[in-house]
């Protein structure tokens, strides 16, 4: 009895381990793409600053002149957010796009970083306020669910690597399961963020302008 619960102990700590190991890996990969697009909005040359620029001024002043198309806004949001984590979670399920997975939270990371530093480089002190308005709470929450959901497509994927090539013991219908679980969960927080960012944000927005 006792040997029985010494394997399942060291079955749950490699577990562990190995989650752990992935999730730093990952953790590590989308600072790595927040600080290269931070990076990479104060390098711009001068007219794609200058680009950079006119498209946030012309935002904020939709923002602040009420002058949106709530319709067409939050069509572009749910379509935007879906397709990112429906995509997210079929490359869990494919093998092959296990880089992919990578690739994508990095670009995720990178498009974030690039916002933040953005906002911040045109506006200075109160693109502070500015950035904070814009990418909180929605844009900080759907971050956080591209790192949930990417490090379970990265850790189904390694599974089911490991069941089709290397036969190993998985109970592949739990796991698939859990999985699917995990992406209905984030596509509902998802769905939720795109109501935020598109009429939430712009009042809170309102309040620094």
């Amino acid at each position: 009895m006792n040997l029985k619960l010494k394997k399942a102990k060291d079955k749950v700590n490699n577990k562990l381990k190995e989650q752990k190991k992935i999730y730093i890996f990952l953790i590590a990969i989308m600072i790595i793409g927040l600080v290269a697009g931070i990076i990479y909005a104060i390098i711009l040359n001068k007219s794609d600053h200058n680009l950079v620029t006119n498209s946030l001024n012309s935002f904020f002043s939709s923002i602040k002149n009420n002058d949106i198309n709530y319709g067409r806004a939050i069509l572009n949001s749910l379509i935007g957010n879906i397709a990112f984590v429906v995509f997210l979670f079929l490359l869990g399920i494919s093998i092959i796009g296990i880089p992919l997975i990578l690739i994508s939270l990095f670009l995720k990371a990178f498009i974030f970083g690039f916002s933040i530093s953005s906002i911040i480089y045109t506006y200075h002190l109160n693109g502070i306020l500015k950035a904070i308005t814009y990418l909180f709470p929605h844009q900080f929450i759907t971050f956080l669910m591209a790192l949930f959901l990417g490090f379970y497509s990265l850790y189904f994927g390694i599974k089911l690597f490991k069941y089709l090539f290397r036969n190993k013991d998985i109970n592949l219908r739990h796991s698939m399961k859990r999985y699917f679980q995990v992406f209905l969960t984030v596509l509902l927080v998802n769905i939720a963020c795109s109501f935020i960012e598109v009429f939430l944000s712009p009042t809170l927005m309102k309040l620094v302008l």
